[in-house]
């Protein structure tokens, strides 16, 4: 029996949902971040009125029905819930190693330019196959690559903590009184002989017997390596995640399901700079050493915490992240609406299933074809594109910046207010963070509120970002001076001016000693200065033991402006006394830069996506990213490494011979060469941004 049934006119209505990236200001790595699902086409599947017959058996329950929508919604959100979790691990593990980047550079003794090769590694493997997920993972079972990702960016964490455990014990230089605590050594040694032989024979015998063994080794290629797999096992999670969020969720949740895994990734990098505030003040060998016997405090340069610790737990999160994947079904019942909708899941337009017949498969072999033929024009047509190309340009620029200081930033905080890698990595992550992640949210909001046009969107991009380098250039004309470090930042007899920091090293209280410039064990004299060695601070005796010798008989220290007192004791002086002043106002300047360069970040990309036609928007974000990775998630690191390198004073040592990792920096140099990266990149982007604006016409 038939029943005719009138049914009007319905359509799938179009979606297309950008995620503005949370972390573009943060992190290089959490770039992939910027989502955009894919257009729907509207599609009629009856003309308006149509008349047709239809079979009562066709019809399903009420209940039936109910139970598959409730089957659909609880998938999608067990879907949604492990994604969650999934942006949560790789933006902890991002960030942590946004945190450790001080502590891998003096536990491998290596300079910051190749530290941010290291970082640029990351990019460099999300790139490789990029192009593969993206076509290939769409005829795959999705929730299972993400699943493989997770494993494979687990494995890199583990990589890259695993030189601990093979690479020995960290050495650090320290005065020689350590090796045996029943003698009492005197540091300027006039006579090689007044060091007991038997002594000297042994550490010497430790160094060469280290030196065999690491001579020929760089154990730091194990961590680029890490993190070269930690950016190919993140490379799927994005893509296939969010594609699968919009294929099966219903379509006015798809958005609200996406905002929450963005809102779930804003947790990550709190707790990764946490995690790496808590390792960085345990010591590294933590478990296998004596931590009595250890005679530097985190305030020393050369100071290394417990960096693999945090890796071990980033890993270990990956894990338990990716093992939902695996138990999650390739399809997903799909929502009522949507059930026979043309706007099939990209997934299901890849896919030739056994049901289909040879005709659709040729049909989509013509279709592939008919897309690459289309590349080219496609291509033309965007490159064509004032607006676009303007904007690809601003934010290449603002990205080459922010990168590149969000990378150093700790190291920054560090060496200019002489704050601890702890102490600095937990003000990032409780402050700087939630700053940014509040400026996004209140640009998307000021948009909505007051109705913003495409032309606005670039205008109040281009105020926060005035306004924000603008700040930028006041937390730059700010900071503590140098240390005050005897023949590096000042002369043996107080004057400032140092020419020659090697021979300005030795002077005449210690020229009876026989020092070595190439050592850094600093000591605090009375005096407040800083004196790079004992010996080279011309102490003739010391007395105690580890972090509790002190050293008294220093020429050095009594010649300095007259001084009367010529006693030491282990560790470098602290800052001037107006310096933990200057890094609170250093603090209340950054949060409000923060959050007025991240105001700008909605409005700019909602300018990127109504600038270009409604095809290319998919095509147009692709051409983005990658020219964000390869122009500046890549070499960014790298350029402000060299640069930092520059302004150090005082290199230290490899035990094997060899330049080591920077001990001192030149603060003055330091600031100067941020805020001139920083005004370059400013005036660049204003500039570009301002032109964008001005295009009112194409609109």
């Amino acid at each position: 029996m038939q029943v005719w049934v009138c049914m009007s006119s319905r359509g799938s209505l179009p979606m297309k949902t950008g995620g503005h990236h949370l972390w573009g200001f943060l992190l290089p790595e959490a770039e992939d971040t910027i989502m955009e699902v894919s257009s729907k086409e509207n599609t009629h599947f009856f003309s308006n009125n149509t008349i047709m017959p239809v079979d009562r058996s066709s019809f399903k329950s009420e209940s039936s029905a109910s139970k598959e929508k409730q089957a659909c919604c609880g998938g999608i959100k067990i879907f949604l819930g492990a994604l969650s979790f999934v942006y949560f691990a790789k933006a902890l593990s991002g960030s942590y190693l946004k945190s450790t980047i001080t502590q891998i550079e003096r536990r491998f003794d290596i300079p910051s330019s190749l530290v941010g090769v290291i970082d640029g590694s990351f990019e460099i493997g999300n790139l490789l196959i990029i192009i593969l997920v993206s076509y290939f993972g769409a005829k795959l079972h999705r929730p299972r690559i993400i699943g493989a990702g997770c494993l494979i960016m687990s494995a890199g964490t583990f990589l890259i903590a695993m030189p601990q455990f093979f690479m020995g014990r960290y050495r650090y230089e320290r005065f020689s009184s350590t090796i045996n605590s029943t003698v009492s050594l005197s540091p300027c040694l006039q006579d090689k002989s007044q060091t007991p032989l038997s002594a000297l024979e042994k550490s010497q015998a430790k160094i060469n017997a280290g030196c065999e063994k690491e001579a020929g080794s760089s154990m730091w290629i194990y961590v680029l390596l890490g993190n070269l797999l930690r950016g190919i096992g993140e490379t799927p999670i994005q893509p296939l995640g969010i594609a699968y969020i919009d294929d099966y969720a219903v379509e006015e949740n798809a958005a609200l399901y996406i905002g929450c895994v963005q809102t779930v990734a804003i947790i990550g990098p709190i707790f990764g700079f946490l995690l790496g505030s808590l390792c960085a003040k345990l010591y590294v060998d933590i478990g296998f050493v004596d931590l009595d016997s250890v005679t530097i405090s985190p305030k020393d340069a050369q100071w290394v915490g417990a960096w693999w610790l945090g890796y071990l737990i980033a890993g270990l999160i990956s894990i338990l992240a990716g093992i939902p994947f695996w138990f999650l079904p390739r399809h997903l019942p799909r929502p009522q609406g949507r059930k026979d909708s043309s706007t099939s899941s990209e997934h299901s337009r890849f896919i030739t299933e056994d049901s289909k017949d040879q005709g659709a498969s040729s049909w989509q072999q013509a279709k592939l074809a008919e897309m690459a033929k289309d590349f080219l024009p496609s291509l033309k047509n965007l490159f064509g594109n004032p607006v676009y190309i303007l904007y690809l340009c601003a934010s290449i620029i603002q990205f080459n910046s922010l990168i590149g200081m969000v990378t150093y930033k700790p190291k920054y905080i560090e060496q200019q207010y002489g704050q601890t890698s702890s102490k600095t990595n937990f003000v990032i992550g409780l402050i700087n963070i939630p700053a940014v992640a509040f400026g996004i949210f209140s640009g998307g909001l000021i948009m909505k509120r007051f109705g913003v046009g495409v032309v606005g969107a670039a205008k109040l991009s281009l105020g926060s970002s005035f306004f924000g380098y603008l700040l930028l250039l006041s937390l730059f004309a700010m900071g503590c001076g140098n240390s005050e470090v005897a023949g590096l930042t000042v002369s043996y007899h107080g004057a400032e001016a140092v020419s020659d920091h090697e021979q300005a090293l030795f002077s005449e209280c210690n020229s009876g000693c026989s020092c070595s410039r190439n050592d850094w064990d600093p000591i605090c004299g009375e005096n407040g200065v800083t004196y790079v060695s004992p010996c080279l601070a011309g102490c003739r005796a010391s007395n105690g033991t580890g972090k509790n010798t002190v050293f008294f008989n220093c020429s050095c220290v009594g010649t300095f402006e007259s001084s009367q007192s010529s006693s030491a004791v282990v560790g470098p002086c602290q800052k001037g006394n107006e310096c933990p002043k200057m890094f609170l106002y250093f603090l209340v300047i950054s949060v409000i830069t923060s959050y007025t360069l991240s105001v700008g970040g909605t409005p700019g990309y909602i300018l990127l996506l109504r600038c270009i036609k409604p095809h290319l928007k998919s095509f147009a974000l692709g051409i983005y990213t990658l020219a964000i990775r390869v122009l500046a998630g890549i070499p960014a690191p790298v350029y402000f490494g060299v640069a930092i390198d520059t302004a150090c004073l005082k290199w230290g040592s490899k035990r094997c011979g060899g330049r080591g990792a920077c001990r001192l920096y030149d603060s003055s140099a330091l600031r100067s060469e941020h805020g001139l990266f920083r005004v370059t990149h400013f005036f660049l982007r204003g500039s570009a941004l301002a032109s964008g604006s001005s295009l009112r016409n194409l609109f």
